[in-house]
């Protein structure tokens, strides 16, 4: 089995990493090092490359990939595929620091920047709701319901009770399609429906309802629908 010694010069990322710094190396460089080893006659670079051309060479997707599906990979075992999927997730929480603590929302656009991290990887539906202050400053996020992969169900009595408890002036729902789509469905339509008029029976404002499918969203506020 190749290790990152035996490997040609030009395929020793670690080396070319203290040489000339990260940003120098690619996404399936930067993986190999974790792995740190190969197959015969194939280096830990050839191998990452490979699997991130099956994702098309992107984290993102290769973020939902779970522990097994790496594992059908040759010279991917158990420890080598949860350092993979650990490694996707690091670059997920990091960016979840880079938000500001005390984020405004002025648009849509806002709404996918402070969802996005937590909701691009998921493999089955969820739904959180957005508290937002006086001056639409975010004062914190609920996880409302999960799901499978079909849809998950929403009880528009939790989402007041969270939205009071959390002292909230307006909300914004959010959840994911994991099949890909954008497009809003009638259950997406009656619940959007239900929780704006439940909303504004109590004097809060449902902002907007946010579909996410991969780096792609679908505003109902922008859209003319709420």
């Amino acid at each position: 089995m190749k290790t990152i010694k035996d490997w040609d010069p030009e395929d020793r990322p670690r080396e070319r990493l203290l040489a000339n710094g990260a940003s120098a190396l690619s996404k399936a460089e930067l993986l190999a090092i974790l792995i740190g080893s190969g197959t015969p006659g194939k280096s830990a670079v050839d191998i990452m490359r490979n699997i991130l051309s099956d994702y098309g060479d992107s984290l993102m997707s290769l973020g939902k990939a779970s522990v097994q599906d790496l594992m059908r990979y040759d010279g991917i075992g158990e420890a080598k595929a949860v350092t993979i999927v650990a490694a996707c997730q690091l670059a997920n929480q990091r960016l979840k620091e880079n938000q500001p603590k005390r984020m405004r929302i002025n648009s849509s656009a806002d709404i996918a920047a402070y969802f996005r991290p937590r909701m691009q990887d998921l493999i089955v539906e969820e739904c959180h709701l957005l508290l937002l202050d006086q001056g639409m400053a975010v004062k914190g996020s609920v996880l409302l319901s999960r799901g499978g992969i079909a849809g998950t169900s929403v009880d528009v009595r939790c989402l007041l009770r969270e939205a009071i408890l959390g002292q909230a002036v307006a909300v914004v729902l959010c959840h994911n399609h994991p099949s890909g789509r954008t497009n809003p469905s009638r259950d997406d339509d009656n619940l959007t429906r239900k929780a704006a008029e439940a909303c504004q029976a109590v004097g809060i404002r449902l902002t907007d309802h946010i579909i996410f499918a991969g780096n792609d969203y679908y505003s109902y506020m922008d859209n003319g629908k709420l």
